[in-house]
């Protein structure tokens, strides 16, 4: 017999809602198959059992809130198939690669260098270490059920050979319950929207928030994007979007502008000397911001690959507590819904955000002409008690200078 227990989700969350239940009592279960999904103040979190064998009793409901380390289900003695060993005593084979020669012979030696170190950086088990060269699996692709990222065998032998999942699509957070009196319905906000609220008007309370607006000609950014997108896309097999400009022209305004990319502790300013770079992105449970790390260090080509990525996780509910902790500012983009002009609210403990709205075209002098141009307005809400009016204007109309001028951002990328 085997009992599920809440596993530690990360340090300021301590309990969780039961959204569904993937397996029922009488189910068979696997060893490291999923069986319950819990729904955090942060992200959806799926529960896998250590030991195979028959569900027999589920000792709460979808719905209930659920405490870290509380059980929740039991696993009995059944027919569940014991999980696949996680060594082998052959010794992997040398993988023999084409020989190549010139320029590709050094992109093939970069591209295994950057694998290699993007799989260093992977946070996993030495057993999960060991299994994952045994396989020839780079420890980067794999999505780890540990909500902290934490790689497990059990990742490493579902990567790839996953049965086919009992649900219809991609796991989501249990319907909000509903009461309907025919005039009136009402809904009870899902924990995460109840989190998003309540942090919201905290923020709204606790600061001194202004906001800064200005607008940017888009002529130039439109038509580099244009010419260049097609090649960029053949190139590195993601889209060139309007957002790794935006990230591009942040990050440039950062370091021009440094208490922009700060926040308060205490009595103190501690300002950060990394671009963590967070993207707000809207879901079915509602807004969640994913974290671009070390902006900074990234070319056109790898932001955008983080922002698909996260954006891809986001919506199909597999996003990381890892892939939202910190952040030193955000961009969120309201013209997605067609938004002209909005004053985005600041995120937790940051003391700027950048916020975009949709292309429009409209009349505007340009010399001693009017000219029609696409046109977008950009707002910079900030807190008073860290960043002065001369340093928000001055962040806000660096980034219009530098968008306005892409060119400038390509060649120092």
């Amino acid at each position: 017999m085997a009992e599920i227990i809440v596993p530690e989700l990360a340090e300021s969350i301590t309990e969780g809602t039961i959204a569904q239940w993937l397996k029922q009592p009488g189910d068979t279960v696997e060893k490291g198959e999923f069986i319950v999904e819990l729904e955090t103040d942060k992200v959806n979190v799926e529960v896998i059992s250590e030991e195979a064998g028959v569900v027999s009793e589920l000792l709460f409901a979808e719905g209930d809130t659920v405490q870290v380390g509380e059980v929740i289900a039991i696993v009995g003695a059944g027919s569940g198939a014991p999980a696949a060993k996680a060594e082998t005593k052959e010794e992997p084979k040398e993988e023999k690669t084409p020989a190549v020669s010139g320029n590709k012979a050094e992109e093939v030696a970069k591209a295994n260098e950057d694998a290699s170190k993007e799989q260093d950086r992977t946070i996993a088990s030495p057993a999960a270490r060991k299994l994952a060269r045994e396989k020839g699996i780079n420890l980067s692709e794999i999505s780890p059920v540990d909500p902290m990222g934490r790689v497990r065998v059990q990742d490493v032998s579902a990567h790839g050979s996953k049965p086919a999942a009992p649900k219809a699509e991609a796991s989501k957070s249990a319907a909000p319950v509903k009461e309907d009196d025919g005039r009136t319905t009402r809904e009870k906000m899902s924990r995460r929207r109840q989190t998003i609220a309540s942090r919201l008007l905290e923020v709204r309370q606790s600061t001194a928030m202004l906001t800064t607006f200005n607008e940017i000609d888009m002529t130039n950014v439109m038509a580099l994007r244009s010419r260049k997108k097609d090649k960029f896309f053949d190139d590195n097999d993601v889209r060139l979007g309007f957002m790794s400009f935006f990230t591009k022209a942040v990050v440039a305004a950062l370091k021009k502008y440094p208490y922009v990319n700060s926040q308060i502790d205490g009595d103190y300013i501690v300002k950060n000397n990394f671009y963590d770079i967070g993207i707000a992105v809207s879901t079915e449970g509602g807004l969640v911001v994913p974290i671009v790390r070390d902006a900074d260090r990234k070319n056109f080509a790898e932001i955008e690959g983080d922002i698909a990525g996260l954006a891809k996780k986001a919506r199909d509910n597999k996003l990381a507590l890892s892939d939202m902790a910190g952040g030193s500012f955000t961009i969120t983009n309201g013209g997605v819904f067609g938004s002209l002009l909005s004053t985005p609210i600041l995120n937790g403990t940051q003391v700027g955000i950048l916020g975009m709205h949709t292309i429009q075209k409209r009349p505007i002098a340009v010399g001693n002409e009017v000219e029609i141009r696409p046109m977008m307005y950009v707002a910079l809400s900030y807190d008073h008690r860290v960043i002065d009016g001369k340093d928000s204007v001055g962040f806000l109309k660096t980034v219009k200078e530098l968008l306005e001028s892409p060119e400038d951002l390509m060649l120092n990328s």
